[in-house]
């Protein structure tokens, strides 16, 4: 199995299509494993004209996890920019020099960390459903939050069941599709599952306040996605993040929420292609 290190940190990676095409790094969102960018869907990126890596972020999958790592006064065993340089050795592993870059959720504002401190590492930079860290945009509705916050299932079924639960409160309303989501949630818990992990993740969401100060000065070219139906990160997030960075592109998906079920697949890629392609 592929690993790349940084420093005591472990990432698992794979890869899909031909090294020769332009390499587009996908960055998971809090908890998500690498296998949410499903196969089908990275073959579809494939197909679009990209060489595409997915990987574990620390603390999921089958990267590594911190579970004896000291924390900081705000209790944060890392930060966001940790995570960014996480991405930077992934593609060093697989002798990448510059990449398209796309990232959803946590991931968006990872990517966004690359953009601010790795603008040589590259092509593009795609942000989705995601925010600056500023409190007044990206809220998450009342009920998104009190599920978010509510500490992590303790067996199988009930992770299971948690995935669906949240779903149905931020996920695109008209492509629900409860086998699918049972489904995925039992194969990312048979993978690998690390509730504490995931709290580390967010504990390095809430530890990095707000960036929004820097992105004025990213001059890598951006593209910004958010859904118009999205209660866990408000659509305001996105418009903040293409508000700031110049240049930026923003793209609104209709009856899109905080997930990207296969009904979605062909407009993402369609409009990265169209994007990332074109600069």
């Amino acid at each position: 199995m592929p690993y790349a290190n940084n420093d005591d940190c472990k990432l698992y990676f794979e890869t899909f299509g031909s090294p020769s095409d332009p390499t587009l790094l996908l960055v998971n969102g809090l908890g998500s494993q690498c296998v949410n960018y499903k196969s089908e869907w990275c073959e579809q990126f494939v197909a679009a004209g990209f060489h595409v890596i997915r990987f574990d972020n620390r603390d999921v999958g089958l990267s590594s996890h911190f579970a004896d790592a000291p924390v900081d006064e705000k209790g944060a065993a890392y930060s966001l920019a940790d995570m960014a340089d996480d991405a930077i050795a992934v593609l060093d592993a697989a002798g990448v020099d510059k990449a398209h870059v796309m990232g959803l959720s946590m991931g968006g504002m990872i990517v966004q960390q690359l953009a601010i401190h790795h603008r040589d590492r590259l092509l593009t930079m795609t942000s989705v459903m995601s925010r600056t860290g500023e409190p007044e945009y990206g809220k998450p509705s009342q009920e998104a939050w009190a599920l978010l916050t509510t500490p992590g299932a303790a067996d199988r079924e009930g992770a299971i069941q948690r995935a669906v639960d949240g779903t149905r409160i931020w996920g695109s309303p008209e492509f629900i599709d409860e086998d699918r989501i049972r489904a995925d949630a039992a194969a990312a818990y048979d993978r690998n599952t690390d509730a504490a992990g995931v709290v580390r993740q967010f504990m390095a969401v809430g530890a990095a306040g707000s960036w929004a100060d820097d992105l004025p000065g990213v001059t890598t070219p951006t593209l910004v996605m958010h859904g118009d139906k999205d209660t866990l990160i408000d659509i305001s997030g996105g418009r903040r993040t293409a508000e700031l960075i110049p240049g930026a592109k923003f793209v609104e998906i209709e009856g899109m929420g905080h997930d990207y079920p296969p009904e979605l697949w062909n407009r993402w890629v369609n409009e990265l292609k169209t994007f990332c392609l074109g600069v």
